[in-house]
């Protein structure tokens, strides 16, 4: 292994100077995924900040209304507060999903939104990889990529982000906080992460150097009656290969107000705009929670070996909106 220098951040400032010092240098929180792309030699820090120490690990209200998320609370913690569970069932949902126990009491909720694909290709050294090393090419469009991306990919990468607890994050329009050494700055998730293009290296829209402090989630009412639907290749610890976070406020029979967003399906959680625009105003109906995924999946684009991708995230959003129907009629 190569060899690293460690340090323990005693303050924020002083955590985002350290990095500011060493270019090479990487944020350490829980480590569940910087640590294992240190084994495999993709991510060679010189140096490791560890941030796990610094005052980021609460959840308390946010002004204004919502609630405001610490870089460093854990993903356990994150599932079992309150305010989430009652307020934002679909990220508790989410969060459970993710890992195995023991991970979400590791894993951070800054380090969750910054974690890197799980493609074969981008973890295998020996393997050309676009997002790895830029211009070697993107082998997965010619090999397995079974479980790649079908919406907003590119020819240089057709990788798909892992989080769960991201795509809950999108549909709700959390915002996410950071700290430079030129100060704070923040960034809706929406704009968090960077498309595709023909720069698959180049994953957010952080400035170099940012640490992430904490994500704030607004007041959404619309939240409170929201479902996380996961569908992997098996029924214990895995990643995704489609899912949805949805919910719906209804009233007579109508929609009033939807929040859509997908993972597993492209290099980002993907808010289905094109969806919630045929959701709203229309009556709460299978027929039309149909119309709405196929809107979204018009501009899919499967490769050879993933179109099943298209009738399982079809399918899904119908179940899960019919779902959130049915609740709501009772």
């Amino acid at each position: 292994m190569r060899e690293f220098d460690y340090r323990r951040a005693d303050d924020v400032s002083g955590a985002v100077a350290l990095l500011d010092a060493d270019p090479d240098a990487r944020y350490l929180g829980g480590g569940t995924n910087l640590v294992d792309l240190m084994k495999n030699g993709v991510e060679r820090p010189a140096r490791l900040v560890d941030v796990r120490g610094l005052p980021l690990d609460r959840i308390e209200p946010a002004d204004g209304g919502g609630l405001r998320i610490g870089a460093t609370v854990t993903n356990s913690d994150l599932a079992a507060h309150p305010g989430i569970r009652g307020d934002y069932p679909a990220l508790a949902q989410a969060v459970l999903a993710g890992a195995s126990g023991q991970l979400r009491n590791m894993a951070t909720v800054g380090g969750n939104l910054l974690q890197r694909t799980r493609c074969g290709y981008f973890t295998d050294v020996t393997k050309p990889c676009n997002k790895r090393a830029p211009g070697s090419g993107c082998p997965a469009l010619e090999g397995e990529h079974h479980n790649h991306a079908i919406l907003g990919a590119s020819d240089h990468c057709v990788a798909v982000h892992p989080s769960d607890m991201g795509v809950a994050l999108t549909a709700f329009d959390a915002v996410v906080a950071y700290e430079t050494a030129d100060g704070p700055g923040e960034l809706p998730l929406a704009d968090f992460y960077l498309p595709v293009g023909d720069t698959p290296h180049r994953e957010t829209a952080l400035p170099p150097g940012a640490l992430i402090t904490h994500i704030t989630l607004p007041p959404a009412p619309v939240a409170a009656r929201s479902r996380y639907r996961k569908v992997r290749e098996r029924a214990s610890y895995a990643f995704a290969i489609g899912s949805v976070a949805a919910a719906l406020d209804i009233g007579g029979g109508v929609v009033r107000q939807s929040r859509l967003a997908f993972g597993a399906v492209a290099s980002r959680p993907w808010r289905a705009h094109a969806a919630e625009r045929v959701l709203n105003g229309a009556p709460a109906t299978a027929e039309y929670f149909a119309a709405a995924a196929d809107a979204e999946l018009a501009a899919a684009r499967p490769l050879p070996d993933n179109g099943y991708k298209v009738t399982l995230m079809r399918n899904l959003v119908v179940a899960v909106l019919s779902e959130l129907a049915e609740e709501t009629a009772r």
